[in-house]
């Protein structure tokens, strides 16, 4: 089985896809592990596009996968490769509150990862809105061609409801 899962900052991605990665026995990738670089000092530099390229080729030369982020531009190839793709498109006061509590919680050390600063939380906040409006309509489109394995998932009951 091979599951691409994408959606907004905060709308549930990496949740969505520890929960079914459990169910079903698939590993999981993280599409910010190949964005970004993390061996990097600072926060927000992005990986060469010829090493990220080859990083998720070879995520897609496995038998099984569940990919999950916010790009589309560069993974076409694992939205032609995937089986399921669920798109998450939560409430905008929803995945807000998320990104907010996250970010809480990672600045107490509940919580692992990176500990964004009050700017970037903020710019995030603020890229949700261009998300929503520029980007979510433009996946739409791309996912057309897609759509008998498209599933759009709006409320956290959908999302439940899959892995259940």
């Amino acid at each position: 089985m091979k599951i691409h899962i994408i959606g907004c900052s905060g709308s549930g991605k990496t949740y969505f896809s520890r929960k079914l990665s459990e169910k079903l026995g698939i590993p999981r990738f993280d599409l910010d592990d190949i964005q970004w670089d993390n061996s990097a000092y600072g926060y927000g530099v992005k990986m060469p596009p010829e090493k990220r390229d080859s990083l998720l080729c070879g995520i897609l030369q496995n038998d099984n996968w569940i990919i999950e982020g916010v790009y589309y531009s560069w993974v076409e190839k694992s939205f032609d490769d995937a089986d399921k793709i669920y798109v998450l498109d939560m409430p905008k006061y929803l995945y807000k509150f998320r990104i907010i509590r996250r970010s809480i919680r990672r600045k107490l050390g509940f919580e692992k990862g990176k500990k964004e600063t009050l700017k970037s939380v903020i710019d995030l906040l603020k890229w949700t809105d261009t998300f929503q409006n520029k980007n979510m309509p433009e996946i739409k489109r791309m996912l057309e061609k897609y759509s008998d394995k498209v599933v759009w998932l709006k409320s956290k009951k959908e999302v439940n409801a899959v892995y259940k």
